[in-house]
């Protein structure tokens, strides 16, 4: 990092407002510059950056990697399922983020708004310019409610919910539990998505929900997709469950319009374009999503879909062998969820390593292991567990039946997974259940 000695005081007085900014970090150091030099910059601090910034940090000197993330709470995502379930609380899933970070690294609380690869620099929404030698973009997906006419002002009317949202999936939890009968709308966009299972697991809580209280409901799946789920194995398991349950299901329907007034969703069928119009008396919406506008308007780093163009077994990325990405913004073609970025963990401790120790080989290559844990009911869950292939393929790791409903596999998902992930996955330890697949497979040999 430049230090004080070194800067230029002459470019510093010719500034037109010169004064004390803070870098935002864990030491109390108090910088004058407004350009930043780190070896390592990660861009984000969900799950992949901070996993990354944790498990790099120690190869640095102090003050070596900078992680650039505006928020100052983290939040454990897959668990608002639960919340929207009214099994969880929304403060149970969010921690400071300040507590997750490594001490030694720099927190930059800022938002980039523009890269520039070929200069090996960022800018950032402060203005200030961070200059890197290897650089992890981490940048999660940007949630585009704003895509659907009507939204997100619907979300002040009852009825209408989300759990993919901090601000409105307590609002999921109050329009189920004020729930008294009728139509309950559960959407899938015509976009990628993060956690492709969560837009039916809070269907299945709140179907269970309204049976236990004698209520009569009308429950109707409208996806854009054309399978219940991209895995046969796991799709023939849930449509016994949507069957038993009486659940309506309708595919390639993509919500376009809400309208609170008169209580209504409008649907396009991406087959024949034509509207339908359809009551509801409760909604949950998942939104449309891509990556964020500082990343998918920059043509050198994306592909043709806006996503982090990487190799989808290096991670590193195609054109810039400095860069390399991690989870739900790359272009990697598997399911997006924490347990993919656990295993890409892995992956970026070998490949990112490497690149740091001078090395052009890639010594690893992700198989695409993701995890999908597919919560049916307040005490069952299919763990879906795959790969990236056409078609994906069960990349299971115990030695049962993972496509029947267990208890077991719901209190692996309610209770464990969120301790590993806090104690384990965003403190860089966990790299997903590989070596417990190979132990399972040895035993059974």
């Amino acid at each position: 990092m430049m230090s004080l000695s070194t800067m230029r005081l002459p470019t510093l007085l010719s500034r037109s407002s010169l004064q004390l900014k803070p870098i935002r970090q864990f030491s109390s150091t108090i910088r004058l510059d407004a350009e930043h030099n780190y070896k390592l910059v990660v861009v984000g601090g969900g799950a992949g950056g901070c996993g990354t910034a944790n498990k790099f940090v120690n190869k640095f000197g102090p003050g070596e990697v900078a992680v650039i993330e505006p928020n100052t709470m983290h939040y454990y995502q897959p668990m608002w399922t639960l919340v929207g379930g009214g099994l969880k609380t929304l403060a149970q899933s969010g921690r400071p983020m300040d507590s997750l970070l490594p001490k030694a690294a720099s927190w930059l609380r800022d938002s980039v708004t523009g890269f520039e690869p070929e200069n090996n620099r960022l800018v950032t929404e402060s203005g200030d310019v961070v200059n890197y030698e290897f650089l992890v973009v981490a940048m999660g997906l940007q949630l585009r409610y704003d895509k659907i006419k009507g939204l997100p002002e619907a979300f002040d009317t009852p009825g209408v919910g989300s759990n993919y949202s901090v601000k409105y999936v307590e609002k999921t939890q109050k329009a189920i539990q004020e729930f008294k009968g009728g139509n309950a709308l559960f959407t899938f966009p015509n976009s990628p998505i993060k956690c492709a299972g969560a837009p039916q697991k809070i269907m299945y809580l709140a179907e269970e929900t309204f049976r236990s209280k004698g209520i009569t409901a009308n429950i109707q799946y409208r996806s854009s997709l054309a399978v219940l789920f991209g895995v046969k194995k796991y799709a023939d398991a849930l449509w016994e469950v949507v069957k038993g349950r009486g659940i309506n299901v309708h595919l390639r329907q993509h919500l376009v319009e809400i309208k609170p007034e008169t209580k209504e969703a409008v649907f396009e069928n991406l087959d024949t374009n034509e509207l339908e119009t359809v009551p509801y008396d409760m909604i949950h919406i998942t939104p449309p999503m891509n990556t964020p506008p500082s990343l998918h308007t920059n043509k050198d780093l994306v592909d043709a879909g806006g996503f982090l163009s990487v190799d989808k077994e290096t991670l590193q990325h195609t054109k810039f062998p400095n860069i390399f990405g991690i989870g739900d913004c790359t272009s990697v073609p598997t399911a997006k969820t924490a347990a993919a970025v656990a295993a890409q963990l892995g992956i970026m401790r070998k490949n990112l390593g490497a690149a740091i120790s001078g090395s052009s080989i890639m010594p690893a290559a992700y198989a695409g292991y993701t995890s999908c844990p597919l919560v049916t009911g307040k005490s069952s869950c299919i763990l879906a567990e795959f790969d990236f292939q056409a078609p994906p393929q069960p990349m299971e790791t115990f030695p049962v039946n993972q496509a029947k409903e267990r208890w077991t596999m719901y209190q692996l998902k309610a209770h464990f997974m969120p301790t590993l992930y806090w104690h384990g996955m965003v403190k860089g330890w966990w790299e997903g259940p590989g070596i417990f697949r190979k132990i399972f497979k040895f035993g059974m040999a």
